[in-house]
């Protein structure tokens, strides 16, 4: 058997033990239509997966944590009405949806394209970060999203994109989700999800926004050792975990609204609710540039163009990039 059909079929056992519940190796043989050697096989790497594998004799195996897999079709029927707008696809493993969803952006994917991965070996954050999830730990997925306009009119589409995750919380019951400049998703605990924006085209247009997002729904204890600053997760903030599927239904009825709203007045007619869901809003703050060097000042929002917009001993000043910190 090559190593992709080895990794093909423990995707297949590990959907059937995401109830958590034991199965035999024998019923789980029958139901693949494989021996139960190869069931042994398939799933003697799931470590590689960040799954922890219970082996009872007499039992057979099961998750130590049930999860929820992710499956078009439920998608499709949370999303109802709304799916047609878009193409949905859900892949086991992959090192990152936005680096897949780029390449078949390239090769002419429809607008409203949706890559969702499960596993993500290789997932990216703001300037080079890593991002790191297990297995039903996290919804990472990319949405594409093709504008006539140009680069140049894209000014606070992450500001935007922020807004659109936040509205879809809200419908969850998450408590104390905010928004840090410019594409963090917060909360007490720490960064909840981030945002990854990645474009194709021209000044001028047309152009193709490849729209990445990481949202943390439970952070197991190893997990969060990987994690080199404070991280929070959705189960933290619901009275009741939403289900993996609706939750992505939700976060993409919410995109599609927000980027259609983008389309027609940019970031502009959205910055008031970004305003009202900034953490450091009219706070001391510092910004770190991309020169090492450090400016101070109160948070003033942002402009129309989601430029972090700073009350300094010199005057307001406006900055398009930087990394903000809480000022000591």
């Amino acid at each position: 058997m090559t190593a992709e059909a080895l990794r093909a079929r423990t995707w297949q056992l590990l959907d059937i033990l995401a109830d958590g519940h034991f199965h035999s190796g024998e019923l789980l043989a029958q139901r693949l239509g494989v021996s139960r050697a190869s069931v042994f096989n398939a799933l003697a790497d799931t470590a590689d997966c960040g799954v922890a594998l219970q082996r009872v004799r007499g039992r057979g195996y099961r998750l130590a944590r049930p999860w929820q897999p992710l499956h078009r079709n439920e998608i499709m029927r949370w999303l109802d009405a709304k799916g047609g707008q878009f193409d949905i696809e859900v892949v086991p493993q992959a090192p990152s949806s936005n680096t897949l969803l780029l390449q078949r952006a390239a090769l002419g994917a429809p607008s409203g394209s949706v890559v969702a991965v499960e596993l993500q070996s290789a997932g990216r954050g703001r300037l080079g970060r890593t991002w790191y999830s297990g297995l039903g730990n996290a919804l990472t997925f990319s949405l594409l999203w093709r504008f006539d306009c140009g680069l140049n009119a894209l000014s606070g589409l992450s500001l935007a994109v922020g807004v659109a995750i936040v509205r879809a919380l809200n419908k969850v019951g998450a408590e104390g989700v905010g928004l840090k400049w410019p594409n963090d998703i917060v909360c007490a605990q720490g960064k909840l999800g981030g945002v990854l924006i990645e474009a194709q085209g021209d000044m001028l247009g047309p152009s193709a926004v490849v729209i990445g997002i990481g949202l943390n729904c439970h952070l197991s204890e190893s997990l969060a050792e990987l994690i080199d600053r404070p991280a929070g997760a959705l189960d933290e903030l619901c009275a009741e975990m939403p289900e993996r599927n609706r939750l992505l239904a939700l976060l993409l009825q919410e995109l599609a609204t927000v980027l259609r709203q983008f389309e027609l007045g940019g970031f502009a007619p959205l910055r008031d609710e970004w305003e009202q869901c900034h953490i450091y809003q009219d706070e001391p703050i510092r910004l770190c540039l991309a020169d090492g060097s450090e400016v101070s000042g109160i948070a003033r929002g942002v402009g129309d163009g989601g430029e972090l917009r700073l009350e300094t001993a010199q005057g307001t000043r406006s900055f398009n990039s930087g990394e903000v910190g809480v000022r000591r």
